[in-house]
C-alpha cells in the first residue's frame, strides 16, 4: 500500500469551546470586553492572570482556551495539560477554527454585556497574534482593537483577501525574542499598515515571554482607543 495513494477526507463535528470569564463589579457603557488568547502550549488560565496584570481588572475579561490540547510533559498522572491553536500540516484548517471560535465567543458575550463590537478588544500572545489579525482582515468591524504581544504578521497579510482592519493596532516585541529577532520584528509596524491605519509598536528588553511591565503602554493605548478611564 502506498502512502501517497490513499484518499484523504474531512467531515465537520460538534466542537465544545471554552473560556474563562473575569466579571468586574460593574459593567456600563464605558467598559471594554477584552478577549485574549494563550500562546502555543499555554492555558486560559495563565493567560487571564497575564493579561489582568497588564490592562487591569476592571474590564470583563475572557480568555479563550485552543482547541488542540496536549501535555506539557511526559503523559501520566501530574502531567499538566497545554493548548494550541494547529500546526503548519494543517493550517487552513486550523485558521477556519480559530475564527469561528473567536466568532462565537464575541456573539456570547457581545449579547451578555450588550457591549458593541467596537468595544471589544482582541488579544493575542504568540501564537494566537497572527491568527488574530487574520481575523481581523477577514472580519472587518468585528473589534474595536487589536493588541499582539511576541507574536507576528502572517507571512500573506500583503495580499488583498485581506480587507482594511479599521481597528487600531498594539504590538509589543521582545528585543531578545528566540522566534521573532529584531530584524523582523523591525519590519512588522510597516508590514501592519498595509491593513491598518493605526499601528502602534514597542520593542522591549527581553525574551519570548510575557512582558510583566507592559502595563505601562497597553493601558494609555486602551485609554486613547476607548476612551476609558476606569483603570
Amino acid at each position: 500500500m502506498k502512502l501517497e495513494s490513499l484518499e484523504v477526507h474531512t467531515f465537520p463535528v460538534r466542537l465544545d469551546s471554552r473560556y474563562l470569564l473575569h466579571v468586574p463589579e460593574r459593567v456600563d457603557d464605558g467598559s471594554v470586553l477584552v478577549l485574549t488568547l494563550h500562546g502555543y502550549g499555554a492555558n486560559p488560565e495563565s493567560m487571564l492572570r497575564l493579561t489582568a496584570g497588564l490592562i487591569g481588572d476592571g474590564e470583563p475579561l475572557a480568555a479563550l482556551q485552543a482547541p488542540n490540547e496536549h501535555y506539557q510533559s511526559a503523559p501520566g498522572a501530574s502531567a499538566a495539560a497545554a493548548y494550541n491553536w494547529g500546526i503548519r500540516d494543517h493550517w487552513q484548517a486550523a485558521v477556519r477554527l480559530h475564527h469561528e471560535i473567536v466568532l462565537g465567543a464575541l456573539e456570547v458575550l457581545g449579547e451578555r454585556f450588550r457591549i458593541p463590537p467596537g468595544r471589544c478588544l482582541l488579544m493575542g500572545f504568540s501564537q494566537s497574534v497572527g491568527l488574530n489579525y487574520r481575523f481581523a482582515g477577514t472580519y472587518p468591524g468585528r473589534v474595536g482593537g487589536l493588541m499582539g504581544i511576541c507574536g507576528g504578521v502572517p507571512r500573506d497579510w500583503e495580499e488583498e483577501k485581506y480587507s482594511n482592519v479599521g481597528a487600531p493596532i498594539l504590538h509589543i516585541s521582545r528585543d531578545q525574542d528566540e522566534f521573532y529577532p529584531v530584524d523582523v520584528t523591525a519590519q512588522f509596524a510597516e508590514r501592519l499598515r498595509k491593513h491598518a491605519d493605526d499601528v502602534e509598536h514597542h520593542v522591549l528588553p527581553g525574551g519570548h515571554r510575557f512582558p510583566s511591565k507592559a502595563h505601562v503602554i497597553a493601558r494609555p493605548w486602551m485609554a486613547r482607543v476607548f476612551g476609558s478611564g476606569k483603570r
